[in-house]
């Protein structure tokens, strides 16, 4: 009987042990990098518990842990938690010149003041925990959720979570969790860009193994140790500087190479493409092991770069940064990954829909939720059997990516963020930029959120709700470079963009591309009925409007026709709240600005659903 006893207790502490070994949680974010760190936050702040579990003791992923801290694009669109991000760092160095200090970027920053900077984000929400060394080890389906085995040093334990995001560099989550994916270029045919190759490949953009330099002072020789196999001649057209967006020719400037990537603090972020630290491997599918392997010879590629930098250009006073990256090499944790797999998702975002957003059959510009505004910029130098393509010559706009790109086809339960979304292998060389990144993990958390507030799977979301929580969260939907956040009609013109009822203007320019809404541009009447016709069944026969400017008379009958009767009196008696100038009469002209103020208000269209593809889901009569 006594040793039932023992035995039953036994059993019942076994049990105990097992359970209180794991964690819960409703949202479970693998992979602390940039998108990563960027979901927890949004997440937390919309009452989610959160948890991110990072396999390194740093937060940003690319931004910090790979030394790429020079930020790409999206300048004039600081959306959301980026331009929050920024606000911090503009603070710490003391505004937004003393971050401008090289030309590859309008804000350079240390990697370790990065990852500082998002630890004291992450650390002011309550109801994100944040679980650092830790790596996964296994992903399953359990009780209508998942379970994620994991590992914190020699402690192995699972956790629960009602949904999961893959936030991981090269999508190893989605992967095990039975997600379909593609990895290299796409074809032609699968994907109707006339850009792409005519087979597609499995070749990807060469990664890079950044280094960190700082400047030791003049007279000191820091000069590394000669790594094996150098040869100076693969680096001896480093020193072109051209800018191939301006098509400029040539220009040999060593100094010039050198500002490209300069931080503050007299330190150089070297992570140069031109016969520089660009390295080939595709390493997507191997194990950890074989990765960590593999990457030996990315590491031996970029020291031979700085030896060549010290040794042949002179540099020997620039010295690996002893005050960066806490590893024994002192470089970075990982290397830049340009690319990773891309999932088969409910919206695959092609070049065509970045192009010519408006006019294609799939309307994915209505479900945007992040936006970018950098050029389509793909790096094959190192890879010989690359297809020549011409990418800098892919002219396109600014541009946003569309909610379904997040939500993979097969797989329940599951938001993929990162540089592992729906998109084209070329459409990648513009999202795989930081503040895109950031803006998907944004969203991805924002979409977690709405998933488990309306108790309904990823696919099945009100998108207008996600992209709502955005705006609520000064985030860009729409990439309208002249109605920044803090303008006080930022949401409406948002919303009325995403309707396509007022369309904005695109256009590429050198490395920051451009979309304009021109709110204070006249619109005509027929403009803004034509806009409204799919919206409303009345106006689809109505043929009086005329190309005359748009008056109030003219949109109060707009209105009327369209199931909403407002008088003047009721106008004017909202008109000061909506912060329009001026006091409404008939004869008052709209600009375009009004126009979508008005609209927005008195008809709401932004509440008419649409679907994954951007198509309506109901017909409003």
């Amino acid at each position: 009987m006594r040793n039932c006893r023992r035995l039953l207790l036994l059993l019942f502490g076994f049990i105990y042990t097992a359970a209180s070994a794991q964690q819960q949680t409703d949202l479970l974010v693998i992979g602390g990098g940039a998108s990563g760190t960027m979901a927890g936050i949004q997440a937390a702040r919309m009452g989610v518990n959160t948890m991110i579990i990072e396999e390194s003791a740093w937060l940003g992923g690319m931004l910090t842990s790979a030394g790429v801290s020079a930020i790409d694009g999206n300048h004039r669109l600081p959306s959301g938690l980026w331009g929050e991000f920024r606000s911090h760092l503009y603070k710490y160095y003391g505004g937004p010149d003393s971050v401008f200090t090289g030309w590859v970027s309008n804000c350079l920053f240390e990697p370790h003041v990065g990852n500082n900077i998002l630890k004291q984000m992450a650390g002011a929400e309550k109801q994100l925990q944040v679980l650092y060394n830790t790596r996964w080890q296994a992903v399953r389906k359990e009780n209508g959720g998942w379970l994620v085995t994991v590992r914190q040093g020699k402690k192995t334990f699972g956790i629960t979570a009602k949904l999961v995001i893959d936030a991981t560099e090269l999508g190893d989550v989605m992967a095990a969790a039975g997600a379909k994916y593609d990895i290299g270029m796409d074809s032609r045919s699968e994907t109707g860009e006339e850009q792409a190759p005519e087979k597609a490949n499995d070749i990807i953009q060469d990664l890079t193994y950044v280094v960190v330099l700082k400047d030791y002072g003049k007279g000191k020789n820091k000069t590394i140790k000669k790594p094996e196999g150098y040869d100076p001649a693969m680096f001896a057209g480093s020193c072109d500087v051209s800018d191939p967006a301006t098509f400029d020719s040539p220009n040999n400037n060593c100094h010039q190479m050198m500002q490209y990537g300069r931080l503050p603090n007299n330190k150089y972020m070297i992570n140069w493409p031109k016969s520089g630290n660009d390295y080939y491997l595709n390493i997507i599918e191997k194990t950890p092991a074989e990765r960590e392997e593999a990457l030996k010879a990315a590491k031996l590629h970029s020291l031979r770069f700085i030896y060549y930098l010290q040794t042949a250009l002179g540099y020997k006073h620039l010295g690996i940064a002893d005050d960066e990256f806490p590893t024994a090499d002192r470089l970075p944790m990982i290397p830049y990954h340009r690319e990773s797999r891309r999932v088969k998702a409910e919206a695959l975002l092609t070049v065509n829909h970045v192009a010519r957003p408006y006019d294609q059959l799939q309307p994915l510009y209505r479900t945007g939720i992040a936006v970018g505004d950098y050029t389509i910029d793909h790096h094959h130098e190192k890879n010989t059997d690359a297809p020549k393509i011409d990418f800098v010559k892919i002219r396109v706009p600014s541009y946003n990516v569309p909610i379904g790109s997040l939500v993979p086809k097969d797989v329940d339960g599951l938001i993929v963020a990162e540089k592992s979304i729906g998109v084209t292998n070329i459409v990648n060389g513009a999202t795989r930029l930081q503040p895109v990144v950031l803006g998907i993990g944004q969203a991805s958390g924002a979409l977690a959120a709405v998933a488990l507030r309306e108790k309904v799977q990823p696919r099945q979301v009100s998108i207008r709700a996600v992209q709502q929580a955005l705006l609520d969260a000064k985030a860009y939907i729409m990439p309208f470079i002249d109605v920044p956040a803090e303008h006080p009609h930022f949401a409406a013109i948002q919303r009325i963009g995403a309707t396509g009822i007022l369309k904005g203007e695109g256009l590429p320019y050198k490395w920051a591309n451009q979309t304009w809404f021109y709110p204070q541009r006249e619109i005509s009447c027929y403009t803004l009925t034509e806009g409204l016709r799919p919206y409303y069944e009345p106006l689809r026969t109505y043929w009086d409007a005329s190309g005359e400017p748009l008056t109030v008379e003219f949109l109060l009958e707009l209105f009327k026709k369209a199931g909403r009767e407002i008088t003047l009196q009721e106008l004017a008696a909202g008109w000061g709240a909506l912060q329009l100038p001026g006091t409404p009469e008939l004869k008052t002209q709209l600009n375009r600005g009004a126009a979508a103020v008005l609209v927005d208000k008195y008809l709401q269209p932004f509440q008419r659903s649409v679907d994954f593809q951007g198509q309506f889901k109901t017909i409003n009569q």
